[in-house]
């Protein structure tokens, strides 16, 4: 502990924020260098994907995840004890890979790898992994006493549910001090939380896209946030508070509280939890090139520096991928979508199968990729493969065929993107179609979204088989008698009220059939 709270006090202090700058705005300038000289130049269309997932022990309540789950490749511990990541290797898409775009296949059978390691990894801890995008069940303890739970040393806040890595723990502290000890949500029936473990209430799924050129990064990104709407529409996922934060009331306030709770709570909580005052999570701005973007990154405010900067400065010389303060600063550059520079290089081939690669310090693939990150996480990976083929297909149609969504606002952009945080699938939402016209009407927008989607994969040599299985599961939704998971829940919980059932109850009654249908991997469209 002495060594980790050394490590946290270092990294906050003045001296080593100042280093921290000075070496981002060195490495920033080398990155943009580099990209002029084409280094970031890469050969493939490459698809990713993380997605965050929470463990829950036997009775379905809130567990913590073992340690030893994070030696399985293709996993990584995330900010709470609960939380767990999965992260697949990059696989091409497109002509020069000569699959047919077996690639997302490969991404849905390395995910289903890792899926059923990390199962058989905890099968006798009773523990289940849960694709759900904001836990319902609380644990043992209840919501309240498990966000606050914790102890001061040194004058450091450990909350006793954060794992127990120095970057977590100092961006708490920041976080804290700049809300006086309290960040404030301003939601129903959760209005303040003690620490940024609240945001471990949510998870996402964030889909990666590699581009060819870097100096399409911009266009990309700025084609990204007037996507955001629709796609979040379509995938809602997080429409209640654990249930113990219904607790205690009327009936009548709890029924307003869940009239006042948006379809994506989950966007609202991160956002408020890690807010400073400067609004670090929010739409980005649309930007001119990437060198506008790499600029804005290494500006953005400073929350806390590495703590280990002892490492030599690069030189010269140094190989493009050979960046430390970077790659850390924008990794709080919370932004809907953002660049990603240096990863893995992508897998290339025709097989149809994939498993799972040891991802440490395999960093050294000089590419930029377009993180999506608005998104939650879906009940199965037979959704999140679809939800990485639509972006995917939407982002690469939209930038190489000329769509004029760019023509959209940015302002129209965000206010189509909140409407579909508060509404979900009935969220007003705009669009600008392949024809020019202004779009406000869902079966327009869809429409035109996913045909624009199949032209993207197709444009990339994905076989219509493949484009076929990946976006169905999303496509269909449309007509299905439910589009979106937070629908699926909020209509299962009002019928459960209808019927006399307190809120909590109604809502643990239904996390319970989520989990089942979840656990069994049966695809959203086919739930009842």
């Amino acid at each position: 502990m002495t060594d980790t709270i050394d490590a946290v006090e270092k990294a906050l202090t003045s001296d080593q924020k100042e280093m921290f700058d000075a070496r981002v705005a060195r490495e920033g300038a080398r990155l943009k260098r580099d990209i002029r000289n084409g280094q970031f130049d890469s050969d493939h269309v490459a698809v990713g994907l993380e997605l965050e997932a929470y463990m829950i022990d036997s009775n379905t309540q809130l567990a913590t995840a073992p340690k030893t789950v994070f030696e399985l490749d293709g996993c990584s511990p995330e900010l709470g004890v609960h939380n767990v990541e999965l992260h697949t290797t990059p696989d091409a898409i497109g002509t020069e890979s000569g699959d047919d775009g077996r690639g997302f296949r490969r991404q849905a059978s390395e995910l289903h790898h890792i899926h059923d390691s990390i199962s058989a990894h905890i099968d006798d801890t009773d523990g289940t992994l849960i694709c759900d995008s904001l836990w319902t069940i609380p644990p043992e303890s209840g919501t309240d006493t498990y966000l606050r739970a914790g102890t001061t040393e040194r004058d450091i806040f450990f909350a006793e549910n954060v794992r127990p890595i120095p970057r977590y723990l100092a961006l708490n502290e920041v976080i804290r001090d700049e809300n006086g000890g309290t960040i404030k949500l301003g939601l129903p029936g959760f209005d303040t939380a003690p620490s940024m473990l609240v945001e471990s209430l949510a998870t996402s799924i964030q889909p990666h896209l590699q581009i060819p050129d870097p100096c399409d990064a911009a266009a990309y990104l700025n084609t990204a946030v007037r996507t955001m709407g629709p796609l979040l529409s379509l995938t809602a996922n997080s429409p209640f508070l654990p249930a113990d934060c219904y607790s205690g009331v009327s009936a009548e306030v709890a029924t307003d509280r869940l009239a006042r709770t948006p379809h994506e709570i989950r966007i609202p909580i991160f956002e408020r939890a890690v807010d400073t005052g400067v609004e670090k999570c929010r739409v980005p701005a649309d930007a001119d090139d990437i060198f506008e973007i790499i600029d804005r990154i290494v500006t953005d405010p400073t929350l806390v520096a590495s703590s280990t900067l002892e490492t030599p400065v690069p030189t010269a010389d140094a190989e493009p991928c050979d960046l430390s303060a970077f790659p850390t600063k924008r990794g709080t550059y919370w932004r809907w979508v953002r660049p990603v520079f240096c990863g893995q290089t992508p897998r290339d081939g025709s097989e149809a199968t994939a498993v799972p690669t040891d991802h440490t310090n395999h960093t050294d693939h000089a590419s930029v990729r377009v993180e999506y990150r608005p998104l939650p996480t879906q009940p199965t990976i037979r959704d999140t493969i679809g939800v990485q083929a639509v972006v995917a297909g939407v982002l690469y149609g939209a930038v190489t065929t000329d769509h004029p969504i760019e023509a959209l606002s940015w302002d129209d952009a965000e206010k189509s993107f909140y409407a579909a945080v508060a509404d979900g699938p009935t969220a007003t939402l705009a669009w600008v179609d392949d024809d020019g016209t202004y779009q406000t009407n869902q079966d327009a927008i869809y429409d035109d979204l996913f045909s624009l989607a199949r032209r993207g994969l197709s444009a990339l040599n994905v076989s219509n088989e493949t484009i076929e299985w990946a976006l169905t599961p999303i496509e269909s939704r449309r007509d299905g008698p439910y589009q979106t998971p937070s629908e699926w829940k909020r209509n299962h919980v009002e019928q459960a009220l209808s019927a006399g059932t307190p809120l909590p109850a109604a809502i643990t009654q239904m996390q319970k059939t989520y989990i089942e249908y979840a656990k069994q991997e049966i695809p959203f469209t086919e739930w009842s």
